[in-house]
């Protein structure tokens, strides 16, 4: 087995936290060739670089940056310890490291992690947001204590995750006001031919809309598709075309976009889970998120 040096791993992460060499000198009272020499050593046994120079600074790599937010949680909890030992409670926030898929709207990942923000013992979150995939190898080494996805674990991925339900939504069409007039008379057949923004293919909910579409013979004319629901609705605010949300959070989407909904489609179903490492929900936070979901996160219209 491979043994890491926490001293080495100490001086780097001091380095990177204070922002220089010199600076983490001060802070350990070393001399400048040695934090060098142990840094050089982790970078040896790690067989990365784990700085670069850039100018007349050093910045982390992109290895850096992972190494960094480990050594951050491995001082953190070290500090936790010797706290607990002396019987002192400093009241810091308890961490809460969630991944959210690129493809969760926004506003529900917001509407569920409120959940977490408003216990009354304060949590810190922090919140990395990517394709699920990588999320999901995040979850299995517990770099994440959770991930918020509108699918369960794919069967094509192998890891040990549980897939916890928390809601679902039926869909809404939304549109900047002068498009929204244009196609919401006779819907659904005023959407054939009609300028549509949609996610990409390999979405969940886009396969569903594409069925939806074919089964009522309406061929929309795609004028683009995105993997950020963000940038999605930004298009669709500039009247760029019709796209879709989820009824959960339709007032928000009115409100914060400036848009109408053009029709609703209840049967399709977009469905949120949290995805842990664990069959039972532990973490208060990921508790309070559950519960808060089923009872009045995601309730949603049924017309």
């Amino acid at each position: 087995m491979d043994w890491l040096n926490y001293h080495h791993l100490l001086y780097f992460w001091t380095v990177a936290k204070e922002g220089s060499v010199s600076r983490a000198c001060q802070k350990l009272s070393l001399a400048q060739p040695t934090i060098s020499g142990q840094i050089r050593a982790l970078e040896r046994a790690l067989g990365e670089k784990l700085f670069a120079k850039q100018g007349r600074h050093l910045v982390l790599t992109e290895i850096g940056q992972v190494v960094f937010r480990y050594a951050q949680e491995i001082f953190t909890l070290g500090q936790d310890l010797v706290n607990t030992l002396k019987g002192q409670h400093p009241g810091r926030p308890v961490k809460f490291v969630v991944g959210i898929a690129d493809v969760v709207p926004k506003l529900i990942a917001y509407r569920l992690l409120k959940a977490a923000i408003e216990l009354p013992n304060p949590v810190q979150i922090i919140c990395w947001e990517g394709k699920l995939d990588r999320l999901l190898a995040e979850l299995a080494v517990h770099g994440l204590d959770l991930v918020l996805a509108d699918t369960p674990v794919p069967p094509t991925i192998r890891v040990q995750a549980f897939n916890h339900l928390l809601g679902e939504s039926g869909v809404s069409l939304f549109a900047e006001p002068k498009l929204a007039r244009a196609h919401g008379r006779g819907f659904p057949q005023l959407l054939d031919g009609a300028p549509f923004l949609l996610p990409t293919s390999n979405a969940t909910l886009r396969q569903a809309l594409d069925d939806w579409f074919a089964a009522r013979k309406l061929h929309p004319s795609i004028i683009g598709e995105f993997e950020d629901s963000a940038t999605m609705k930004a298009f669709g605010q500039a009247g760029i075309g019709i796209f879709p949300g989820p009824t959960a959070v339709e007032k928000e989407i009115i409100r914060q976009y400036r848009v109408h909904v053009v029709g609703r489609i209840p049967a399709i179903r977009h469905r949120f889970y949290a995805i842990t490492v664990e069959r039972r929900l532990k973490h208060p936070a990921v508790l309070a998120i559950s519960e808060s979901a089923r009872s009045r996160v995601l309730t949603q219209r049924s017309s």
